[in-house]
């Protein structure tokens, strides 16, 4: 049975998150731990707790051995956008979007 954690409303923009996500997907859990330890992106850091925490959630929920647990799906998706407005020259506006992500990561044991 699959276990997921979720974390929303992060700062930063999905698609900056989706190149970390990526990385890892498919992965067993404490490989992806490792390489997330030393992707340069700061977003790598917000990853590597949410996966500690499926990993967690499956091992506390529902007795799952931590060491055959595998990323089955990571995703990364546009959270709410906040739009603050920027003067300009002439009495102009110019928006600017404060982007939000929520990420899902769900873990499974091998097989």
């Amino acid at each position: 049975m699959a276990v997921s954690a979720t974390t929303k409303n992060l700062k930063g923009s999905a698609q900056k998150y989706r190149r970390v996500v990526n990385v890892i997907r498919g992965q067993r859990v404490e490989e992806a731990l490792g390489l997330l330890s030393v992707l340069p992106s700061p977003m790598a850091a917000t990853v590597a707790k949410v996966v500690r925490s499926a990993a967690a959630n499956a091992e506390s929920n529902e007795m799952m051995d931590p060491r055959a647990l595998r990323i089955v799906s990571a995703y990364a998706d546009e959270g709410p956008r906040i739009r603050r407005f920027h003067a300009q020259a002439r009495g102009r506006v110019h928006r600017i979007l404060k982007r939000r992500t929520h990420i899902t990561i769900v873990v499974d044991e091998e097989a």
